[in-house]
């Protein structure tokens, strides 16, 4: 991957270059050589972010910074501020929310672990890649032995922990950091059959684990912990959307929503594609470039990889990874992906905003809300996948009341009783199903609710990327403030290059807020309202023009 390798090498000196001018210079600050980042701290983990490819480049023949004195000059500051804030039991902080961390001074470590192994195989190593090798070898070797003292928040951590713990003990020769893993290791690997890992952070977090597995599986000499990775790179060729981005709202970390492309699993893709010969993997290394270039972003950060294994580099293949049209339910993760023409759209148990429609350049978030007792909005308990390919989702809402206790309470403080000793009066139930069908062009989705007459429900519809909104009576631009409450029979909502055609509205009422407590709307978005009272049964058609016209355009 040559080319691939130009960009990764061109991307790493324009990074490295950027960065050195947010490093502090001052001698008498208690951050002297550390880096400010976007939000203008200092701390360890981003200091050996841009310190790490710093010593990478010192080390490479074909960079322009090889073995510039300048740059290992400004890199050894910055090992002297990393080592500064290294806790004598090796472990680093996270000052935004982690102190004596384990599992951050494993993402720390495991930042300079590549670039350790790199140091330590090259032959013929000058004055300065050994001053590089034993002072990043320091980090590593203290990091590692903190880590024996455990402690971890999320599933995630603790594979940071175990793959850390592994790789240390093969390259510090140390049973006990290897046989430590093994006590994280004991619980499983949270990843089910979908490939799927527990936090479901496509991304970022996903990523993470897929790397921790492949170091544990290099560590280990084991195979089975990268078959994890291998499970979650399959089912990540359908989670990008027609733009080139991943598919993040199902995400139970701080990526959910976010607008993230798929570099930190381009070496994932490289390294499994060639050990195992899977040519959409290999081919999903060249779409990620095509897609770097179209968005005109930087490379993934990964050069040190290319250095290690020279291989990644001399290695070529022509084809990419052309997402074909496809419909995947993945049970365990409460998750329908499908693709078709131009446009995807993702169906999902136990989320208020279960639909998503993309068409590469709009995006369209469906919500079924009110107020039902406690409930704001539904949120599928079961999800199943009916003959033809609907999609069909259910909740049950419980009605309740408190009564009386039957014996005089201890206390009359309301907050102070145990309400859970209270006998409840039950119903009425609200039932709410809800179909996504496959049709030409789109889908259609059914609402139904029963069970309760009256109550004031509402389907909301969130467009991203629209410019203009059109309907029989409406006809106007759209900033992404408008709240409308949609009664024709077809709204489009469109921009330069596609259109998305939603049909038909209903307006009863103009409750749209909901009760307290009710679900924000979705920041940026232009919310439509349709409206009325249950029970209903209303089934609305999405269609995406662009696939519409070339259908039409395919007949003559």
């Amino acid at each position: 991957m040559e080319k691939h390798y130009e960009i990764i090498l061109r991307d790493t000196e324009e990074r490295v270059f950027s960065r050195l001018r947010s490093q502090e210079l001052d001698e008498k600050s208690p951050c002297y050589g550390g880096f400010y980042d976007r939000d203008r701290m200092v701390q360890a983990k981003y200091t050996i972010i841009c310190v790490e490819p710093m010593i990478t480049l010192y080390c490479n023949p074909d960079s322009r910074y090889y073995r510039n004195s300048l740059l290992a000059q400004r890199a050894e500051l910055g090992l002297s501020y990393i080592r500064s804030v290294q806790h004598e039991n090796g472990l680093f902080d996270y000052v935004t929310c982690n102190f004596f961390s384990a599992p951050d001074t494993a993402f720390c470590i495991g930042f300079f672990i590549p670039v350790y192994e790199y140091l330590q195989k090259l032959g013929n190593r000058t004055e300065q890649e050994e001053i590089f090798l034993q002072k990043v070898g320091e980090i590593v070797h203290d990091g590692a032995y903190g880590l024996l003292e455990g402690g971890f928040h999320t599933p995630n951590h603790r594979w940071a922990i175990a793959s850390s713990l592994a790789k240390c003990g093969v390259l510090f020769n140390d049973k006990k950091l290897s046989e430590s893993a093994g006590i994280y290791l004991i619980e499983g690997i949270d990843c089910n059959a979908d490939g799927e890992f527990a936090e479901k952070s496509a991304g970022n977090y996903n990523s993470v684990n897929n790397d921790a597995m492949l170091m544990l599986s290099d560590a280990t000499g084991d195979a089975q912990y990268e078959q994890h990775t291998i499970r979650n790179l399959h089912m990540m060729l359908t989670y990008w959307e027609p733009d080139g981005s991943i598919f993040t709202a199902n995400s139970t970390r701080f990526d959910k929503d976010r607008l993230v492309y798929p570099l930190s699993y381009y070496i994932e893709y490289l390294a499994m594609g060639m050990k195992y010969d899977i040519p959409e993997f290999l081919g999903m290394c060249n779409t990620i470039f095509d897609i770097i270039e179209e968005k005109k972003i930087s490379s993934p950060e990964c050069l040190i990889y290319l250095m290690l294994h020279p291989e990644y580099r001399s290695f070529e293949y022509a084809g990419r990874y052309e997402q074909p049209d496809f419909v995947r339910f993945y049970e365990d993760s409460g998750i329908l992906r499908a693709r078709k023409g131009h446009y995807s759209y993702t169906v999902m148990r136990e989320k208020s905003n279960f639909l998503y429609f993309h068409n590469g350049t709009s995006k369209l978030e469906m919500k079924v809300a009110g107020s039902f007792c406690e409930h704001r909005a539904f949120k599928a308990e079961t999800m199943e996948i009916l003959p033809g390919g609907t999609a069909h989702l259910h909740q049950t809402m419980r009605g309740w009341y408190y009564l009386p206790f039957e014996e005089k309470p201890e206390t009359s403080d309301w907050w102070k009783m145990d309400q859970s000793k209270r006998k409840k009066k039950l119903g009425p139930d609200m039932e709410i199903d809800v179909y996504v069908e496959p049709a030409e062009g789109g889908i259609d989705v059914r609402v139904v609710t029963e069970g309760v007459q009256g109550a004031p429900w509402r389907v909301e519809l969130a467009f991203s990327g629209i410019d203009y909104m059109a309907s029989e009576h409406v006809m106007l631009p759209v900033n992404g403030s408008e709240v409308l409450v949609i009664k024709d029979p077809e709204l489009e909502a469109y921009n330069e290059k596609d259109s998305l055609l939603i049909g038909p509205g209903f307006g009863e009422h103009r409750f749209t807020e909901g009760k307290e407590d009710s679900e924000t709307k979705t920041p940026g978005a232009v919310t439509v309202y349709f409206t009325d009272y249950t029970a209903f049964d209303h089934t609305i058609r999405i269609r995406n023009r662009r696939d519409l016209e070339e259908k039409l355009l395919a007949r003559r």
